[in-house]
């Protein structure tokens, strides 16, 4: 990947962002532009920011357990801007959970302990479309 633009964000009440830092550090050191748009962001904003950016996806990292809620609401504000964009969830997501985050339109779900190699393999794909 060389180029790709991507935004990272932190959705709702969840103030700890050390490691989305870490993934956004990894992304850029695997040749993607990364835009990270930090504390208590809103699905409203990070949709304004992906269309404003002109990003290739959009990376949500949720600890908080509203994924069900806030991943879903990033998803459809990005349609409702007339953005086709994927967006990928990693965070603190049970199993059961990955399947219908899946099916509301996130493309990949990376969970704790997921490799740097993990990481970069999910938004690549997402962004080829394979993911």
């Amino acid at each position: 990947m060389s180029g790709e633009r991507i935004l990272v964000a932190k959705v709702g009440l969840d103030g700890h962002d050390r490691g989305v830092k870490i993934v956004a550090r990894i992304l850029r050191d695997a040749g993607f532009e990364v835009i990270y748009t930090g504390l208590f962001q809103t699905p409203e904003t990070v949709a304004a920011a992906a269309v404003d950016e002109d990003v290739d996806a959009v990376g949500l990292s949720l600890l908080s357990g509203a994924h069900m809620t806030l991943a879903p609401l990033v998803v459809q504000k990005l349609r409702e801007r007339g953005v086709d964009i994927p967006v990928v969830v990693g965070g603190i997501v049970p199993d059961h959970d990955v399947e219908e985050l899946l099916a509301t339109g996130v493309a990949s779900v990376l969970t704790p302990g997921a490799s740097a190699e993990e990481v970069v393999a999910a938004v690549s794909a997402a962004v080829v479309g394979d993911g």
